[in-house]
């Protein structure tokens, strides 16, 4: 979990598109595009979440916990 502690420096960032997906960005590289279902369920996930925790999740949901 963030042993680096480089979640805090928050890499990640995300964009919601009108057409309901949402591209996931690492220091602004778009590296994952979420369809409409997985969108709906991230934003679910991070509703109430600090920033921290939703630096985890799109670590978690794009699979990147050692490339930041």
């Amino acid at each position: 979990m963030d042993q680096r502690d480089k979640l805090k420096e928050n890499p990640f960032s995300y964009q919601i598109r009108k057409n309901g997906t949402i591209a996931i960005f690492v220091e602004n590289k778009m590296i994952k595009t979420l369809g409409e279902k997985d969108a709906n369920r991230f934003l679910r996930r991070i509703l109430n979440a600090d920033e921290f925790n939703v630096q985890l999740e799109l670590a978690r949901v794009t699979g990147h916990y050692k490339h930041v």
